[in-house]
């Protein structure tokens, strides 16, 4: 407050008609800016129109922390502004906040609550914004006159910062939504860059510095597993941007290795209150740890700490687990690679690890908890390694995932293409776990698109039919690009589903049709690469879908495995002596229930 005598505000004369109507206008024009900065500088222009004020200032409240800083403020100095911070109920602001109403002082000097930096203030005027009974923040002019605001002004105000609060809402929305899309883009640039990245000690260290785009944290690890001592190795850590000091974890001691375990994320606010949690880093509050999968297997972890309590949120931790779905697979195809590039002079023994590691990527066995449909799979290549890919996903547990695939080509780019493209359908499909209403069946095959024909291999491309199985609600759909007609066995009849595509990689922008059919009791679906219906005979002439139908209806209430036995057995029985010309994959689902 000043020392100087306080001086009466001068009079003003404006009818209430002209105020009301000034005031409409002023409501739509705040209603129309839906950029948040654009929004937080044109409210002091606007309220200028209605009463005269020394200084303003915009304060937004976090609910979290229960506290109020200011957003933009006029007649503050900048460094004042930047820092200033009230708590819920203190100064004219917080109390308004915490009482709801706005609040009225024409002579500061008699008013104990007053706190802030302009001490040659003589009145204030605190309005809270109100957004469906939430205040979401306040307005606050100060004058250098006593006796400067009005009842009139009061109920002015109010009614403004009622459009300002709907106006700060939208642009709040607004700015997520474009902040979503924008980390959308983000996340897909950072999985373009990584896979192209086949050193691992360069991908790692690229991966910290790609984070910290989608993350501003202060100390961020990497942390692999290592098979033969079933420890988690920190391979890179990075504190406040230095390389700290290497060391390892027991798989299930502490945070990160109980995150590697269990193959959950573990978001932690307060690391105090956690028993599970080791301190190797000095003045660490809370912690983020997501799980590097490969598939269902765990290689390693994602650690990030921060001095703050609660500096981590659930937005972060989905974020961070989209990017370690993509960097996994980076890190595991450099792994490969430098495997490769060692042993490249013993290529009977590379071939031999690659057939290991393709068997290990492609599903074992198929989901045993299902209790409403017998799932059953095989695949056959052609040589050392194969091009076809499937995969059996349970993203819930009322639902189920059939991927089945065929890459162009053949030996070792096809498989390195199609473990590639297989990673991609199970980590796009694994985002239903967080948005499932932004994941559909032909919305995977159109994303996977996208991101193959990025890379630029116009010699490879991939066909793909995907099948979403919703037991809750008793439908597939499916979705399709390019892959063989599916089989639909159901009411005694076995017909191909007719539903076309164009391959995976081969042109931009692709958009993809899909089907969706009733689940009933005995109906079967069965998935094939054009190895079996492609499979010649002694007399040249092709398998074909009518043999193939034949051996489903005779055999379609057997159990799935035994329908996938039968279809290899009628292929070889086919052949004869006739060598296998491409890879043979065949999956079968029996609707049990």
């Amino acid at each position: 407050m000043s020392d100087a005598p306080a001086r009466p505000a001068p009079t003003r004369s404006v009818s209430e008609t002209e105020l009301l109507s000034t005031l409409l206008e002023l409501g739509r024009d705040v209603m129309s800016v839906l950029d948040l900065t654009e929004l937080l500088e044109r409210i002091p222009q606007l309220i200028a129109r209605l009463t005269t004020f020394s200084a303003f200032s915009v304060y937004l409240l976090d609910e979290h922390r229960q506290e109020l800083r200011v957003a933009y403020a006029v007649g503050y100095p900048d460094d004042v502004a930047r820092t200033l911070r009230l708590r819920v109920g203190q100064g004219v602001v917080g109390a308004a906040v915490e009482q709801g109403r706005p609040i009225l002082v024409n002579d500061i000097g008699l008013e104990p609550r007053f706190v802030g930096p302009l001490r040659n203030m003589n009145s204030q005027l605190a309005v809270p914004m109100r957004r469906k009974g939430r205040v979401v923040g306040a307005l606050n002019l100060l004058s250098e006159y006593t006796g400067a605001f009005s009842d009139q002004d009061e109920m002015l105000l109010r009614q403004f910062a009622a459009h300002v609060a709907v106006a700060i809402e939208n642009a709040r929305l607004f700015r997520a939504e474009r902040q979503y899309t924008e980390t959308l883009e983000t996340l897909a640039e950072i999985g373009r860059e990584v896979s192209a990245i086949l050193d691992r000690d360069k991908l790692l260290t690229r991966i910290a510095g790609l984070t910290k785009r989608l993350i501003d944290y202060r100390t961020f690890g990497i942390f692999l597993l290592n098979d033969a001592t079933q420890e988690l190795d920190l391979k890179l850590a990075v504190r406040y941007g230095e390389v700290g000091t290497a060391h390892s974890v027991k798989l299930g001691q502490g945070l990160v290795g109980w995150a590697a375990l269990h193959r959950q994320p573990v978001l932690v606010a307060d690391v105090s209150t956690d028993p599970r949690y080791i301190n190797l880093v000095a003045d660490v509050r809370s912690e983020l740890v997501i799980p590097l999968l490969v598939k269902e297997r765990c290689i390693g972890v994602f650690d990030l700490e921060s001095p703050e309590l609660d500096a981590f949120t659930k937005e972060h931790a989905e974020l961070l687990t989209l990017l370690a779905s993509q960097a996994a697979v980076a890190i595991e195809n450099a792994r490969l690679y430098e495997e490769v590039r060692r042993n490249e002079e013993r290529i009977e023994r590379e071939l031999r690890f690659a057939q290991r590691v393709q068997a290990a990527l492609l599903p074992s066995e198929p989901p045993t908890r299902l209790r409403s449909a017998d799932v059953a799979g095989r695949f056959i290549p052609a040589h050392e390694l194969g091009g076809d890919l499937h995969d059996f996903i349970t993203p819930d547990p009322n639902s189920l995932v059939v991927a089945v695939g065929d890459v162009s080509g053949k030996g070792a780019p096809a498989a390195l293409y199609s473990a590639f493209a297989a990673e991609l359908v199970r980590s796009r499909t694994l985002r239903r776990r967080y948005s499932p209403e932004r994941v559909s069946a032909a919305g995977v095959l159109a994303s996977i698109n996208t991101i193959l024909h990025d890379r630029q291999l116009e010699e490879y491309y991939c066909t793909l039919c995907y099948a979403a199985f919703d037991f809750k609600r008793r439908v597939v759909t499916l979705s399709n690009s390019g892959m063989p007609y599916p089989l639909r066995y159901s009411g005694g009849e076995c017909s191909s589903i007719e539903i076309p595509g164009v391959p995976l990689g081969s042109f931009a922008g692709v958009s993809y049709d899909e089907m969706t059919f009733a689940l009933h009791a005995g109906d079967v679906f069965v998935f094939c690469t054009d190895g079996i219906f492609e499979a010649r005979g002694a007399d040249g002439s092709d398998f074909g879908t009518a043999r193939l139908r034949a051996v489903v209806s005779a055999h379609a209430t057997e159990p799935a495995r035994q329908i996938v036995d039968a279809i290899f057995d009628a292929v070889h029985t086919f052949r004869g002596e006739r060598r296998q010309d491409d890879d043979m994959t065949v999956v079968v689902v029996s609707i049990t229930g």
